[in-house]
């Protein structure tokens, strides 16, 4: 392999990359902040005033499902 040497310090250079910003996201506490957002997102978009907003952006879903039923 003529270039190993280039390979070799492009993986060592993007390893320390990848593992900064994990240790960044780590330390400033990022996961936990998106637990909490990804459930409280998961709790709006199950409580009845989403799915009343579900519903009334689009009328039309039920209509589509009982044509493909009938068919």
């Amino acid at each position: 392999m003529k270039f190993w040497d280039w390979y070799l310090k492009i993986s060592v250079v993007s390893a320390l990359i990848g593992g900064s910003m994990e240790f960044f996201m780590v330390k400033t506490g990022f996961y936990d902040k998106v637990t909490v957002l990804e459930s409280e997102k998961r709790a709006w978009e199950s409580s009845p005033e989403a799915q009343a907003i579900r519903e009334a952006l689009n009328p039309w879903r039920n209509r589509d499902t009982e044509t493909t039923k009938d068919t």
